[in-house]
């Protein structure tokens, strides 16, 4: 018998090491899906205006995409960060909400945490809350969140269906998702995504297309649509993935009360 549950910790703890490490070399190394920084990374973020976050939340940037562009943020919103890393898609969102929306970056490393609270003070964004958990298990109530964005994170995830349950569940009625990651073509199977690059490295646990709709159509999200951005690797693709929550969906509401950024 197959031991499923020891290779999932062994490819958690490998994601664990492999992001520590990013976050001590914050802003030398772009991204964690392409050796190529001309296109991941950093360089996602052309069009953001000067000024709209910090240079060290801006070089610490890991991604495949830019996530705040692709979720359509409006004023007065809450929104989580699935993964955020060193900060910046949370500071980048908290501009565009404005003072009366509010942002939840999730992560699930004390370095990551640490380096986002660092940018998040330094851009004083005061309506960002970061907050320590697993995209797994989302540490907010249910029907609480207008959009949830992330970039390049939930390839990462060793248990994917308990993700987009956990998004399901958090997003109010008539919510979205607007997310970045790296995505299969339908024709490569498990074993050849696996070939073409590591899972810490958001290849080997890319989903196909076919993968994302039917996981996101499962938990009852509506509208999916997966659009190819950019080559990640062979049959891989940095893609925006958007769907939404029915808006006569049964939800739980109440946020907890929080002031300002901070670690729990």
């Amino acid at each position: 018998m197959t031991d499923t549950s020891g290779t999932a910790a062994k490819l958690q703890d490998e994601v664990r090491a492999y992001y520590r490490s990013k976050a001590d070399e914050a802003g030398t190394d772009g991204s964690c899906c392409s050796p190529d920084p001309e296109t991941f990374g950093p360089a996602a973020y052309q069009d953001v205006r000067p000024g709209a976050a910090t240079d060290a939340a801006l070089l610490a940037s890991l991604g495949c995409g830019n996530p705040t562009a692709v979720a359509e943020l409006r004023e007065g919103e809450t929104v989580l960060d699935l993964g955020s890393g060193a900060g910046l898609d949370t500071i980048l969102s908290s501009r565009r909400v404005g003072p009366d929306g509010r942002v939840f970056g999730l992560d699930f490393l004390e370095e990551m945490l640490a380096l986002a609270a660092a940018n998040v003070a330094d851009a004083e964004a005061d309506n960002v809350v970061l907050l320590k958990g697993s995209i797994e298990a989302v540490p907010l109530p249910a029907g609480t969140v207008d959009v949830i964005i992330s970039n390049c994170v939930i390839n990462l995830s060793v248990d994917k269906p308990a993700v987009f349950a956990e998004m399901a569940r958090v997003l109010a009625p008539g919510g979205r998702l607007g997310i970045s990651d790296v995505v299969a073509e339908d024709r490569l199977s498990p074993e050849e995504r696996a070939e073409r690059g590591s899972h810490s490295e958001c290849i080997a646990g890319a989903l196909s297309v076919s993968e994302y709709v039917e996981l996101l159509s499962a938990v009852g999200l509506k509208d999916a649509e997966v659009e190819f951005t950019q080559e990640a690797a062979d049959g891989l693709h940095a893609a925006i993935i958007r769907a939404r929550k029915p808006a006569d969906a049964r939800t739980e509401p109440a946020l907890p009360e929080a002031g300002g950024s901070s670690c729990c």
